[in-house]
């Protein structure tokens, strides 16, 4: 771990103010066209440092005709250098399909949040789709924050019928072991209030574990790290409701 990087890196507030903001999503990529039946695939904490992307290159061997988009679900780089998130974006630009970046904790470290905000821009957005709405929320500080849950609860007013949260931060833990989680459990319990009855599923990264668990009718899935384990969750929408796979690239 970079010590060094996780005591210099940047405030919540700060990064919200450059909500709306897009370098690296097209207009196209923000207002998707989905058709009832569709994929799309997740993973996390791929930690690209040095140019090394620990297999992330890849992905595109398993975008297939299905699969509508790709999330990266933070802690995309080992310690926001400039060279590895431009990784990730020449990477993303040969899957064939939109893929939406998550800030993570390890994105910011060393004060490099400004290296994401001009490489891609806004770290909490919504994406909109003809059938389905997608919220990226920022908890690279392993918290929400206010304004973005009161934003949250606003726009979830006005979602289409599928929705699904991505974030860093897991809310949940294997055991009391486990010290990388929410920091607050009380924005624990109003995300939990707010996405009841309004969203399918909430996936996150960070603890570096699987961790599933289903609570007022919403999914909460944790996934894996990629880079030591290669593992990504594809997700199958249709009318019929929500189902998802874990695989491994390159089996």
């Amino acid at each position: 771990m970079d010590l060094g990087g996780l005591f210099r890196s940047t405030d919540l507030d700060i990064r919200l103010e450059d909500r709306n903001t897009f370098r690296f999503l097209t207009d196209k990529d923000r207002n998707l066209s989905l058709g009832d039946e569709y994929a799309f695939i997740v993973l996390t904490d791929t930690h690209i440092k040095e140019g090394n992307a620990y297999g992330f290159e890849n992905l595109a061997s398993v975008i297939d005709k299905d699969v509508a988009f790709a999330v990266v679900m933070g802690d995309i780089t080992q310690n926001g250098q400039r060279q590895d998130l431009q990784k990730f974006i020449d990477i993303a630009g040969t899957l064939g399909v939109p893929c939406y970046p998550v800030l993570g904790n390890h994105d910011i470290y060393f004060n490099n949040w400004p290296v994401w905000r001009d490489l891609i821009g806004s770290s909490s957005y919504r994406i909109n789709g003809s059938n389905t709405t997608l919220f990226i929320l920022d908890s690279a500080n392993t918290f929400f924050g206010k304004f973005q849950l009161d934003r949250l609860d606003q726009e979830l007013k006005t979602a289409a019928p599928h929705v699904f949260v991505f974030t860093h931060a897991n809310l949940f833990v294997k055991s009391i072991e486990d010290q990388q989680q929410l920091t607050d459990i009380r924005e624990r319990a109003r995300i939990m209030s707010l996405l009841e009855g309004r969203c399918e599923a909430m996936f996150m990264g960070h603890v570096h574990k699987r961790i599933i668990k289903t609570r007022g009718g919403v999914q909460y899935i944790t996934i894996e790290d990629f880079r030591s384990t290669k593992i990504y969750c594809r997700v199958q929408v249709s009318p019929k409701g929500l189902t998802y796979t874990f695989k491994k690239l390159g089996d």
